[in-house]
């Protein structure tokens, strides 16, 4: 008789499954994960040093996790209070977010004066203005080198605006807007903090996306981009549109239009002296002086508007 093979041991589940959204998948491919975490590594340091020569104390401020999440769900998973630090990301005018216990920025404080790091853990315990002012100058000291740590993705700075301290009524971006959320372990002197930094995920994924396609095309690739990129710019300019000139729009009511009769005067609000509005598609891209041109009526531009990129 064949005696019967064992049977493998059965895998012990240690986790419940969770679900997964193919619509929005969450996930971070692993080169992109690895570019960005050690970034985040290099801010972590340079966070440590400034502090410990700000606060006078020894620092150490650890890189633990990097999660691509919602919005919704990263101010879901904050502690109320909590020192929500409303930054703006330069040039793209983003906003940021820097987050950290109330306590540890009042050490920090008690530090800055010359104490032993013994804070104020009262609890719902806001900043005041003044300290406020004080923890702003630190906290701007020690982000100021994320220009630094991201040089080698993007070019990216960040000034403090505020502090909010209810997560539940910070909406700095849409609910479901997909944010970049890096976790780090924050030791100053004898007491350990958790602190979170969200960037907008647009912004760093698609500068490695960018750097990405530029050192896969080959040569022959980036020539037809140069040339498709060139023949569209071509066409662009070939496209005929239609350009109008006007005087500043007046508000009327409905019973001055319906009574219109052949020899009534409209006022209008443009001053005399000021010149007309130059439109394409309801843009103004110019201003002009009306004038003459042989029999016909003509514009002569005066100013020409910027158009943002």
């Amino acid at each position: 008789m064949t005696p019967l093979a064992p049977q493998p041991a059965r895998r012990v589940r240690t986790a419940e499954p969770e679900p997964y959204d193919f619509r929005r998948p969450l996930t971070l491919a692993r080169e992109h994960a690895r570019h960005l975490e050690m970034a985040f590594q290099r801010l972590a340091r340079q966070f440590a040093t400034q502090l410990t020569a700000r606060l006078r104390v020894v620092s150490q401020v650890t890189f633990e996790d990097l999660e691509l999440r919602t919005y919704d769900e990263y101010a879901g998973g904050l502690p109320s209070p909590t020192a929500m630090v409303l930054c703006t990301l330069e040039p793209s005018r983003q906003p940021a977010v820097l987050q950290m216990p109330v306590g540890a920025a009042l050490v920090w404080i008690d530090y800055l004066f010359g104490g032993d790091g013994r804070g104020d853990e009262r609890e719902g315990r806001e900043l005041t203005e003044i300290e406020w002012t004080l923890v702003k100058d630190v906290l701007q000291h020690a982000i100021g080198d994320l220009d630094y740590a991201f040089a080698g993705l993007t070019s990216m700075s960040a000034t403090l605006r505020s502090v909010q301290y209810n997560p539940q009524f910070v909406q700095v971006v849409a609910a479901q807007e997909t944010v970049l959320v890096a976790a780090f372990l924050l030791r100053v002197g004898d007491r350990e903090d958790r602190m979170t930094l969200m960037l907008p995920s647009d912004l760093l994924l698609g500068a490695l996306r960018s750097s990405e396609g530029s050192d896969a095309r080959s040569d022959e690739e980036q020539r037809a981009v140069a040339t498709a990129q060139g023949d569209l710019e071509r066409a662009v300019h070939g496209v005929p549109v239609d350009v109008a000139v006007r005087f500043r729009p007046v508000t009327v009511h409905p019973r001055d239009v319906l009574d219109l009769a052949v020899g009534d005067v409209l006022p209008l609000s443009h001053p005399s002296t000021d010149p007309l509005d130059v439109v394409v598609d309801g843009i103004v891209l110019a201003r002009g002086a009306a004038g003459t041109h042989g029999p016909r009526l003509a514009c002569q531009v005066v100013t020409v508007e910027e158009i943002p990129a």
